[in-house]
């Protein structure tokens, strides 16, 4: 990869980063807090919802533009001597390595601006591996899925697709990458709002999916927050429960991610391709 092309990347991906985080911050603030033990209403409900806006600016930049570069460079050096058949691998490779090296700007701000958001207290080194556990799944949807809609979309129409048809896939891989990575979503939510001495505590993103199906009702019984007492249902009922809890929050994270996508991943090419 030339060195043009590295620097390309590099800027698109930040300015890509910036336009979409300052967009959607609102509904990523609506589903933090739709996702917080407090509940909705105590964790803010709707009042402030650009809360830790300013944290989210300062590392939008350099979180998507360090992204963007690991990705292009890594394809770049995997794509020479593969087989079509490996393309996918490819491009999850290059996006978990994205991740990996992104995280490392990302967590910070990410912590900010959740205390920000719901008033939590978390630890930043605590949640570093748990992000990666629920970013690098999610990138190894999504970026495959964009890819390979774009290598579709371009064999039909007989050329390379434009930027904006870009962003159409970039919505659809994105809004199938959220929708299956919720529960991950949640969890990591979860761990970073939970206070000290908590069972989400601990940090361990596996503990904190049981503890969540299991309080909804896995063994028979879910709690009335009403009341303060426990009460019956059914298996099943109690199972579907669970399995929502799970999904908290996933129409504004599917609605964010799939609008995000367009924006992200439509800026992202139009500014790369004015750029080199």
């Amino acid at each position: 990869m030339e060195p043009r092309e590295s620097w390309a990347a590099l800027a698109a991906g930040g300015v890509a980063g910036v336009c979409v985080d300052l967009i959607l911050f609102p509904l990523d603030t609506v589903k933090t807090r739709l996702q917080s033990p407090q509940g909705f209403r105590k964790a803010g409900g709707f009042r402030g919802i650009y809360a830790g806006v300013p944290s989210t600016a300062i590392g939008s930049f350099p979180n998507a533009a360090v992204f963007f570069i690991t990705y292009e460079n890594v394809k770049s050096m995997l794509h020479h001597g593969s087989t079509s058949y490996l393309t996918p691998a490819t491009h999850m490779v290059a996006a978990s390595l994205g991740e990996v090296v992104a995280c490392l700007i990302r967590v910070p701000s990410e912590v900010v601006k959740q205390r920000a958001q719901v008033s939590p207290s978390s630890s930043t080194l605590r949640i570093l591996s748990h992000t990666l556990y629920h970013e690098i799944p999610f990138s190894l949807v999504q970026f495959p899925l964009w890819e390979s809609l774009k290598d579709l979309w371009s064999w039909k129409q007989g050329h390379v697709v434009d930027s904006w048809q870009s962003a159409v896939c970039g919505a659809f891989a994105g809004g199938f990458a959220a929708a299956v990575t919720t529960p991950l979503d949640v969890a990591k939510t979860r761990i970073m709002l939970a206070k000290a001495g908590s069972s989400n505590a601990s940090g361990n993103v596996l503990a904190a999916l049981g503890g969540i199906w299991r309080t909804q009702g896995l063994s028979g019984k879910f709690l009335n927050t009403d009341s303060r007492k426990t009460s019956s249902c059914a298996p099943r009922q109690c199972s579907e429960m669970g399995c929502l809890s799970l999904f908290a929050g996933v129409v504004p994270r599917m609605a964010a991610i799939s609008l995000g996508g367009f924006i992200f991943l439509g800026t992202y090419e139009k500014t790369r391709q004015l750029l080199l």
